[in-house]
């Protein structure tokens, strides 16, 4: 390539960014200089009430956590240096793939580096074009990635519109595997799966499902199991997949779960498996204890509903409109994507850590800054989130009343 042409790319380039900046669509870092907890610690020496980390049970900072990892580390090393087949698999990694079937009430559990990867990795090697994927329009881009990378027929149907999903299945009668695949918990909107429903439907038209579990594992049904335990549907559901990046810890590191012949199909097949490292042993290891803790114990899970309730029915009083729903992901709902960037940028000025979400995250004109509640935040802390989102929102001209 020429001066010249490498020249234009990179021009090119620092236009498009220019452009995402001009529109309130680039995406700044925010950077914290603590561990990850209900606060944290800017790189400006700030101290942030933290109200948008996935870690919905306030484990990621955890002492007993952070130990485990340690130990974990100091028995197993830092890493494997390979992948799984050829050398890379310690007693830790089986043993939290035995503990996160008996908590999901599977066969079986694979590991991946991240659930990305688990997603990217699960379609390829189980369909191919004599078969196919009926998929929610709102999952998560990891699961249509990995719908992509398989020749399967795909078929879409409108966001958790049962009716729709009827349909599509209707008209995939030819193919010879079906399978309905769908967030358990969209999180961009909080949203829970018709789990319930979807099953009814899988019943009936001879389908598979597979439900992806990141924003539900840990915390989600009456112990925690997941969206599967919400509705009922434990050991109804084929193949879930899900992350240890969130409620389960917080670093990275994701899986998939199922019967024997799916999880062991994945081992020979998996892409993502077969040519990525090992999951580090101190994730392993300090997952394994927290898998241990939520067992014993619904004390967090509860802990975490109760701070939900609480803020969805106090924002909504302040006069903000949010996303109906449940779930501690709670979208507080702008609209327009320049108006959250200055509501997430004044929260800041407050002392509230916040992002703004816009297109192409969310469609154009459902702008948002999503509030992710979590068990370490005490009442206190909600208390003074819920006065600067007054604050703001008046200073703004957002709230009427």
């Amino acid at each position: 390539m020429s001066e010249q042409a490498k020249n234009a790319f990179y021009t090119g380039l620092q236009q498009n960014l220019d452009t995402l900046r001009e529109q309130g669509l680039y995406k700044p870092e925010r950077v914290i200089a603590s561990r990850q907890g209900s606060e944290v610690v800017a790189q400006d020496g700030r101290t942030l009430i933290n109200m948008c980390a996935n870690n919905y049970l306030g484990l990621s900072g955890e002492e007993w956590v952070a130990q485990a990892s340690i130990e974990a580390t100091e028995k197993y090393g830092y890493g494997l240096s390979s992948v799984r087949f050829i050398c890379g698999t310690q007693t830790v990694h089986k043993e939290l793939e035995q503990a996160i079937s008996a908590f999901l009430g599977t066969e079986d559990t694979i590991l991946y580096a991240a659930a990305f990867d688990a997603n990217g990795g699960v379609f390829e090697p189980l369909f191919d074009e004599n078969d196919a994927i009926i998929s929610d329009a709102l999952n998560h881009a990891s699961i249509i990635d990995g719908i992509r990378l398989c020749k399967a027929a795909r078929f879409r149907y409108a966001h958790n519109d049962m009716a729709d999903l009827e349909k599509q299945l209707q008209d995939a009668a030819g193919k010879r595997n079906k399978i309905i695949v769908t967030d358990g918990v969209f999180s961009m909107d909080g949203t829970i799966a018709q789990l319930d429903k979807i099953v009814e439907l899988a019943e009936k038209y001879g389908a598979l499902v597979l439900i992806d579990e990141c924003h539900a594992s840990g915390f989600m049904g009456k112990t925690g199991r997941g969206t599967h335990e919400h509705h009922n549907v434990l050991g109804k559901i084929d193949i879930i997949t899900g992350t240890l990046g969130k409620a389960l810890g917080g670093a990275m590191g994701g899986f998939t779960s199922g019967r024997k012949e799916v999880i062991d199909t994945l081992r020979q097949k998996s892409r993502p498996y077969l040519f990525s490292n090992t999951l580090a042993p101190s994730i392993a290891g300090a997952s394994l204890a927290v898998l241990k803790r939520l067992s014993a114990s619904t004390e967090l899970r509860d802990r975490l509903h109760e701070n939900t309730a609480y803020f969805r029915k106090e924002i909504e009083r302040i006069g903000f409109t949010i996303k109906p729903g449940t779930h501690p992901v709670v979208p507080v709902m702008l609209f327009e994507a320049p108006v959250a960037q200055k509501f997430a940028a004044r929260m800041y000025e407050l002392g509230v850590l916040l992002s703004g979400f816009f297109y192409p995250v969310v469609p154009m004109g459902q702008a948002r800054v999503r509030v992710q509640l979590s068990a370490a935040h005490t009442r206190a802390q909600l208390d003074t989130v819920l006065a600067a989102f007054e604050q703001a929102g008046r200073e703004l001209g957002l709230l009427k009343n």
